[in-house]
């Protein structure tokens, strides 16, 4: 595949992912719902290997690298070097439905509070005619 100079600088001038090699394999296996297990069978290695690669002790070779990509779904760019798209995962939308039950409650909160608002407006009012 070849990129224009244009791409490819385009590419290059996208924020990165600062995080090591290491980091982005755990995040891109912890995206695909894989156990070390599951992904050490499908690459033909031991899961010690997997968890040393994934604790920055080594690193796969390229050939391993570049089916490490395959498997987990995302560019060996992107392993390498963090450039490209990140996997999803569900983190985004744990996060956003947790914000919308906060959201939820505060809602709920703040229609409560109306009420007691009201409700001592009145009992004011009512102490105030009584002087």
């Amino acid at each position: 595949m070849r990129l224009s100079t244009e791409t490819a600088l385009a590419m290059l001038r996208r924020p990165s992912d600062n995080d090591t090699l290491g980091g982005r394999i755990w995040r891109a296996r912890d995206a695909m719902s894989l156990s070390v297990k599951d992904l050490a069978d499908r690459l033909g290695v031991r899961g010690d290997t997997i968890s040393a690669w994934e604790r920055d002790r080594s690193e796969p070779r390229t050939n391993r690298l570049f089916m490490l990509a395959g498997v987990l779904g995302v560019t060996p760019a992107w392993l390498i070097a963090g450039i490209g798209e990140a996997p999803k995962d569900d983190l985004s939308n744990t996060i956003s439905g947790q914000l919308r039950d906060q959201l939820a409650q505060v809602k709920k909160l703040h229609e409560q509070t109306g009420k007691a608002i009201s409700a001592l407006e009145m009992e004011l009012n009512r102490v105030l005619q009584d002087m």
